[in-house]
C-alpha cells in the first residue's frame, strides 16, 4: 500500500516493523492505511514540516470520528504507528500528564514517595491515589500549605463521611490509605502534628472467617481443561499451575521472567510485594508445564523477557488482569462459576496443613511478612482440629 505525504519515508520501515511483530497481513494493511490517511491529513493541514506529537494524533482521531470513519477511531488504534514513530525518533516520547491543579501536585509527590520509598507497584499506587484524591481535592486550593491548618476533627469528619459509601467488609481500605497520606504529609513537614492516629478504626474481627478455596479435585479439573494442542492452552496450564501449586499472586505470575527460572537448581525467583525477590523450589509438574509453554507456547516475537505473553500480535507481556482472566475462563469451562486467581493461592495454602506443613512453612511459601497473616490457614486443617473439638452437649456421638 502506497503512503503519500510526509510519512512516505517511514512506510517501508513501518511495514517491516509490523511484520516482525507478527501482525497478520490483513492487520498490517489496516495500519498502513491509517498511516497513509494520517500522512495526507498532515499535508492538508500544513503540518508536513511541523514536529509530530501526541496532540496531532488526537486531533486526527477526532476528525475521523466527526467524518464518520469506521476505523482508527481511538488512540489505541494508532498505538502501533505511534510506537514505531517514537522508536525512530520522529516523534518525541509520550510525556506524563502534568499536574493541572495544586491538589494534583501533592498527589504527584505522594505517588513518587509510594513508588520510590515504599516500593509499591503501579496498580497499588493507582488504587491508593483514587482513595485519597477526594480528600486532597477538597482541601488544597492554592498550594500544599493549605494543609497546614488541618486538624484531627477534619480528618475524622472526612473519614466518617466517606465510610458511608463503602460496604462493611471494605470500610477499612480508605482509612488505611488516609493514614498513609497523613504520615507522608507529616514526614514532609506539611502538618505539624502526626494526624494518622486521628483516623477512626473500623470494627474488624481478625481470623473470623475462612479463606475461600477450592478442593484439589476442582483445581485439577481447571488445569486439565486447558487444550494442550493449542498455544493458548499450554500457556494457560503453566499459569494455573504457578497459581495453584506455588501460591503465586496474579501480579507475581505476570512478572515472572525468563531469567528468574534456574533450571539446574530447580528454583524460581518470585518478584513479590515491596520489590522483594524470593526464591521458591520448582515442582516437577510446574517445571514441565513451563518448559512446554516456553518451547511450544511462547511466541518467538514476544516482547520483553516475561514468561507469559499474549498469543496475538504484538505479543506483549500479560498483565495482572490477564492472569486473573485465565483463571476465570478455566473455572467457567468446568462449571465452577467465576474463580479468580487469588482463590487458587488460598487453595495452595489450604492444602498444606493436611500434608503436614506447619504454619511457619506455609508462611514461607506464601512469603508472608507476619505470622498473623498465615494463622487463618490453621482453621482449614480439619483433621487436626477434630481432636481439639469437645462434644456438643446432649449429642450422643
Amino acid at each position: 500500500m502506497r503512503v503519500p505525504g510526509p510519512l512516505s519515508w517511514f512506510r517501508d520501515g513501518f511495514a517491516g516493523w509490523l511484520e516482525t511483530a507478527c501482525y497478520s497481513r490483513q492487520v498490517r494493511a489496516l495500519h498502513l492505511r491509517l498511516m497513509a490517511d494520517f500522512s495526507l491529513w498532515l499535508e492538508e493541514r500544513g503540518e508536513a514540516n511541523a514536529g509530530l506529537s501526541t496532540r496531532l494524533l488526537a486531533e486526527f482521531v477526532t476528525g475521523r470520528r466527526a467524518a464518520g470513519c469506521r476505523t482508527g477511531l481511538s488512540m489505541r488504534a494508532l498505538r502501533p504507528l505511534a510506537d514505531y514513530l517514537r522508536g525512530t525518533g520522529a516523534m518525541p516520547p509520550e510525556e506524563p500528564a502534568r499536574p493541572c491543579s495544586p491538589a494534583d501536585e501533592v498527589i504527584a509527590g505522594y505517588a513518587s514517595y509510594l513508588r520510590c520509598e515504599r516500593g509499591l507497584a503501579a496498580g497499588t499506587i493507582e488504587a491508593e491515589i483514587a482513595l485519597i484524591r477526594p480528600f486532597l481535592s477538597g482541601r488544597v486550593h492554592v498550594s500544599v500549605q493549605d494543609l497546614q491548618s488541618l486538624t484531627a476533627a477534619d480528618v475524622q469528619a472526612f473519614f466518617l463521611d466517606r465510610a458511608r459509601s463503602f460496604p462493611p467488609s471494605r470500610v477499612q481500605r480508605p482509612g488505611t490509605a488516609l493514614r498513609s497520606l497523613l504520615r507522608f504529609l507529616h514526614l514532609r513537614g506539611v502538618t505539624v502534628s502526626p494526624l494518622a492516629g486521628a483516623v477512626p478504626s473500623a470494627a474488624n474481627w481478625k481470623l473470623s472467617g475462612l479463606p475461600r478455596h477450592l478442593t484439589w479435585e476442582d483445581t485439577a479439573r481447571m488445569v486439565d481443561s486447558c487444550d494442550l494442542d493449542t498455544v493458548t492452552g499450554r500457556r494457560d496450564r503453566a499459569v494455573l499451575l504457578l497459581l495453584a501449586r506455588l501460591g503465586l499472586r496474579a501480579g507475581e505470575a505476570a512478572a515472572l521472567r525468563l531469567d528468574d527460572i534456574d533450571w539446574r537448581a530447580g528454583e524460581i525467583t518470585v518478584r513479590g510485594k515491596g520489590s522483594r525477590h524470593e526464591r521458591l523450589p520448582l515442582p516437577p509438574d510446574v517445571g514441565e508445564a513451563l518448559a512446554s509453554c516456553l518451547r511450544d507456547g511462547r511466541p518467538a516475537a514476544a516482547r520483553g523477557r516475561e514468561v507469559c505473553a499474549g498469543v496475538r500480535a504484538p505479543h506483549r507481556p500479560l498483565t495482572r488482569g490477564a492472569i486473573t482472566q485465565i483463571a476465570a475462563r478455566a473455572s467457567q469451562r468446568c462449571g465452577l462459576g467465576t474463580v479468580f486467581a487469588h482463590r487458587l493461592r488460598h487453595t495452595a495454602a489450604a492444602g498444606m496443613p493436611g500434608a503436614g506443613a506447619s504454619l511457619e512453612e506455609i508462611g514461607q511459601v506464601l512469603r508472608h511478612q507476619r505470622a498473623l497473616t498465615t494463622a487463618i490457614y490453621a482453621k482449614v486443617g480439619y483433621d487436626g482440629l477434630r481432636s481439639l473439638a469437645r462434644p456438643w452437649p446432649g449429642d450422643a456421638a
